[in-house]
């Protein structure tokens, strides 16, 4: 809990009434009992209060006992008789002559008449001793105390106390039989129980001792993986430690300047030191090595499959069967596994599991999952066993080949189709763990893959998809594939496995990708059809599109056309639409010519190729197939599209934080891919902000395969902002013209604004004229909303066209787009007569964002240019306080300075001041505005409002949270 003397993370109070205990003198003295758990740092805070004390100018002595550790190097200047002795850490005018001649007298008396003479003379000594200099007497680890030793010291304090001596003793809290401990808690006037860290204080622990081993702070999200995985335990400061300590840079991933893990959440786990894990994992009591033995093979037995009390009651009647029950119980009595109301068992500590888990073993842990299987299946046989105990389905895929294929491949099946109504992920493994006994050459396989696969289908399970994709492209090369029976289903499967794949964003034709891959996908056009939509989307490689013709039929208005497709899995026109969503209008048009009229709205149409800018496949599904289309939550897609959300509503906090998540689960888990536009808009963030170093480095894990739009423009940024003006704009243009050639429209209309901003920042309006001439080139062949927004920023930089930038402003603001507006206004401040407004208004989302020195050399030269003052703001995010909301919410009431005054007791002239501060953090220019800002939450929208007050705004936009125009155009 402390590295050289640091303070003592979250016991600060305890702490200060240690210290008010050793300082109190003369009658004020008290006995304090300070009491914890194992680990929670009495010894720390005991020490911390020692020091704090002497610096007060106390005096304290350490109390111990012969043969306890912190005496066998120090010299015993008192000694009672009854192995208490004294260390002298300060000088202390102790008196010992009158203790000797007690224990000479004692020595002629019996024993009990001896004890007493001896405590009563040890107890005058020490008041004497305290008469000339105060001092206090500290003991440490008193539930070590020879029971002996305990009674003595417990008798000496209730009946010979010392007068004026305070005491202090720590330890462990002790049974109630035990004679000693009972004489110590009678004889203490006080006591003080330390109680689990705080969460935050937790917190703060882990990211001191993280930042004191390797220099650098922790990501929020590893100190909340710390805490999952200690459980019981998850306040104790030594537990806590233990597992951060467990931890080296293997495991560790630096992103943006902070460590995160890379591991699954399930290794961490607490020191593997034999007395240090059991100091932990058996507070109470050390445990016997039968018992660490079966609680190791528990570890690993719950590693992989569920165990209930039930499960071992069916296990043959035999020793060996009351021996595992007998140690289960053993281990739920000490507290090391938990029972819940099923019967399931668990570690109460999931970090013991996982360390218990490394250590070796001389149980056949197989032996032991086949032992629960056996005997169901002898008296049931496979089949119904899996029916009607589909758990045991866990135990027969870790049985390994414990277990023959004959006996586990039905048990496996009948369970996975019994669980699927109730337990999804349980079906699911189930199925691959069956798959994975099946050879490709079985009959049954086909026909086993599609069900795996509906099942994952219908529930958005994309790592249940890929977890079959082994024994699918096995399958696929088997002679039998090929008839016509399963040439169909198979190709189903391969489909939806390479949808799933690109959920996850990793590509068939990525370099590193099994070469079974492209093979079986140039055998299966049905399935290279969504293969090729990786590329379009920023997920590997662009590919050619495959398979139809180059101007589809379009679909009949009468209902003689194929029927529409119901199932989560898209159907060639839908696959069609999903591709030019990222290329021309005319392109576009075609594709949904053949599909229903009905099949998809304008809006949904300018939501998919709103997608297709910013690559977010997740989104652009859900844009095509409406309800059936099944996000599942945990995708790197879906992770990506949340990202986005983020992103364009201005929290970038919140995406720099999911662009983590995203880049540590990719490295961490073997089914997820990179999300390269998850980079690059981590590094666009990064830039706008003014970091280059760590923008580049986010840019620098993008392969040069990809070549999305999103990547050119993060890269201009970066560029541009490291100095070298002409290479960024040359690397953008060639950008631009990779991008078209490729057919990626969608989101160069970003890249050319772009250039065109920075052109006019460095005065160059024959690069303003060329960018304004591609974007106005290529809005005339997407006639995408986004090229159309862009271009009329274009226009109000180049043209001085006030009408087309505030029409391209109000566009952003409708659609959501915060970054962009800011670019509004920054075109506006050199186009409008008045640029005040817009300055403020531009100001005002910058440090809403975060924005850094590329927003403040642009809005200072504008300013320059216009002969404006820059606007003053405060810090981004910075939140008004209840007095400053009260005074909001008097002023929308239509209250007037006087009532104001009446109302917070205060003047009229600090009502003026405050309503200036509040007009200066706002950006409001008046009362009215003021008013408005509250009543149709922008106050709220901008996070100037505390958590308790952001929803008190009154008009329905406001509760709604719909995006609305809130400019000063608006106004």
């Amino acid at each position: 809990m402390q590295q050289q003397h640091a303070p003592v993370i979250g016991r600060d109070g305890e702490v200060r009434e240690v210290v008010a205990a050793l300082c109190a003198t003369g009658a004020s003295a008290r006995v304090l009992l300070i009491t914890a758990d194992a680990g929670m740092g009495k010894t720390a805070v005991v020490e911390q209060a020692r020091r704090a004390a002497a610096q007060k100018g106390a005096r304290v002595l350490r109390l111990g006992w012969e043969g306890a550790e912190h005496t066998a190097d120090v010299t015993l200047v008192a000694d009672a008789g009854l192995g208490l002795v004294v260390k002298n850490l300060d000088s202390c005018p102790l008196r010992l002559s009158a203790v000797r001649r007690a224990q000479l007298r004692a020595a002629e008396q019996d024993g009990e008449v001896a004890e007493l003479s001896a405590l009563s003379a040890f107890g005058e000594a020490l008041a004497e001793a305290s008469r000339q200099a105060p001092f206090a007497l500290l003991v440490d680890g008193v539930e070590r105390m020879p029971r002996g030793v305990a009674e003595a010291w417990g008798l000496l304090l209730r009946v010979f106390r010392p007068w004026g001596v305070p005491v202090v003793m720590a330890g462990r809290p002790g049974p109630a039989a035990d004679a000693g401990r009972s004489q110590l808690t009678a004889a203490a006037d006080q006591g003080l129980e330390l109680p689990p860290l705080q969460p935050a204080d937790v917190a703060a622990l882990v990211a001191a001792r993280v930042a004191g081993r390797f220099g650098r702070p922790a990501e929020p999200a590893l100190v909340d993986a710390v805490s999952r995985a200690l459980g019981t335990l998850a306040g104790n400061p030594r537990a806590v430690l233990s597992v951060v300590d467990s931890l080296d840079e293997r495991d560790l991933l630096e992103l943006d300047g902070r460590l995160c893990l890379t591991v699954p959440e399930r290794r961490l786990r607490l020191t593997t030191e034999p007395a240090e894990l059991l100091r932990l994992g058996w507070p109470d009591a050390t445990p016997d090595p039968e018992t660490v033995e079966a609680a190791i093979v528990s570890a690993r037995v719950l590693d992989h499959a569920e165990v209930r009390f039930d499960d071992v009651l069916k296990l043959r009647p035999s020793a060996d069967a009351r021996t595992i029950e007998r140690k289960l119980d053993r281990l739920v009595a000490d507290r090391v596994l938990t029972v819940d109301q099923d019967g399931r068992l668990s570690f109460a500590v999931p970090a013991l599991g996982a360390a218990l888990r490394t250590l070796p073993t001389w149980r056949d842990v197989q032996g032991v999952y086949a032992r629960f299987v056996t005997p169901v299946t002898d008296r049931l046989g496979a089949e119904a066993t899996g029916s009607a105990y589909p758990r045991l389905a866990d135990h027969a895929a870790a049985a390994g080949r414990r277990l023959d294929d004959g006996l586990a491949v039905p048990l496996l099946l009948a369970a996975a189709r019994e669980d699927a109504r109730a337990d999804r992920l349980a079906s699911v493994r189930a199925y691959s763990s069956a798959l994975r006994r099946l050879a490709p050459q079985d009959r049954r396989t086909p026909g086993v893959l599609h069900e795996a696969s509906s099942l994952s289908l219908r529930h958005g399970d994309h790592s249940g998809l890929l977890a079959i994709g082994e024994p699918l492209f096995a399958c696929l090369d088997a002679p039998h594939a090929q008839g016509a029976e399963n040439a169909d289903g198979l190709e189903t499967v391969t489909s939806a496995w390479v949808l799933a794949a690109l959920h996850e964003h990793r590509s068939p034709y990525a370099d590193d990708a099994d070469p079974r891959y492209r093979e079986a996908l140039e055998r299966l056009p049905a399935a290279a059809a969504p293969a090729a939509l990786g590329g379009l989307y920023g997920i590997g490689p662009v590919t050619p599109r495959p398979g139809s013709a180059a101007h589809p039929a379009p679909h009949p208005a009468s209902g003689t056309g194929p029927a529409r497709r119901s199932g989560p899995l898209p159907s060639p026109a839908e696959l069609r639409l999903l591709a030019a969503a990222v290329g021309s209008h005319a392109e576009l048009r075609r594709a949904r010519q053949t599909l229903p009229p009905d099949a998809i709205g304008e809006r949904s149409l300018d939501r998919l190729r709103d997608a297709a800018a910013y690559g977010d496949l997740a989104g652009a599904f859900a844009a095509v197939l409406g309800d059936r289309y099944v996000a599942a939550g945990d995708s790197t897609a879906t992770r990506y599209r949340a990202m986005l959300r983020d992103y364009l509503a201005g929290d970038w906090d919140a995406a720099l934080a999911a662009a983590r998540r995203i880049e540590v689960r990719s490295r961490s888990d073997g089914t997820a891919g990179a999300a390269q536009l998850a980079r690059a808009l981590a590094a666009e963030i990064h830039c706008s902000r003014g970091d280059v170093v760590r923008a580049r480095a986010w840019l620098e894990l993008i392969p040069d395969t990809v070549t999305h739009p999103l990547v050119a423009r993060a890269s201009l940024g970066v560029r541009y902002w490291s100095g070298g003006v002409e290479e960024a704009l040359e690397g953008a243009w060639h950008d631009v013209r990779q991008a078209r050639k490729s057919g990626l429209l969608a989101g160069v209309e970003r890249v050319l604004l772009r250039i065109l901003t920075l052109a006019a920042l460095e005065d160059r309006p024959q690069a303003v004229r060329q960018a304004l001439e591609q974007l106005e080139e290529l809005h005339e062949e997407a006639a995408a909303p986004m090229t159309h927004e862009a271009v009329l920023i274009g226009r109000g930089l180049a043209h001085h066209d006030v009408e087309s930038a505030l029409t391209g402003y109000r566009l952003v603001n409708r659609r959501g787009d915060v970054h962009l507006s800011v670019v509004c206004c920054q075109s506006l401040t050199r186009v409008v007569e008045d640029p005040r407004p817009w300055l403020t208004e531009g100001a005002r989302n910058a440090h809403r964002l975060g924005m850094g020195r590329p927003f403040r050399m642009a809005v200072t030269r504008a300013a320059q240019q216009r002969n404006v003052s820059l606007p003053r703001l405060r810090a981004a995010r910075e939140k008004l306080t209840e007095l400053d909301v009260e005074l909001v919410r008097m002023v929308s009431d239509g209250a007037t300075n006087r009532q104001i005054a009446v109302g917070l007791a205060c003047s009229e002239k600090t009502v003026e001041q405050r309503l200036t501060r509040l007009f200066q953090r706002t950006g409001c220019r008046s009362r009215a505005e003021l008013a408005a800002a509250w009543l149709d939450g922008s106050l709220a929208r901008l996070g100037l409002l505390p958590d308790d007050a952001a929803g008190t705004g009154t008009s329905s936009g406001a509760r709604s949270g719909r995006p609305r125009p809130a400019g000063p155009a608006g106004r």
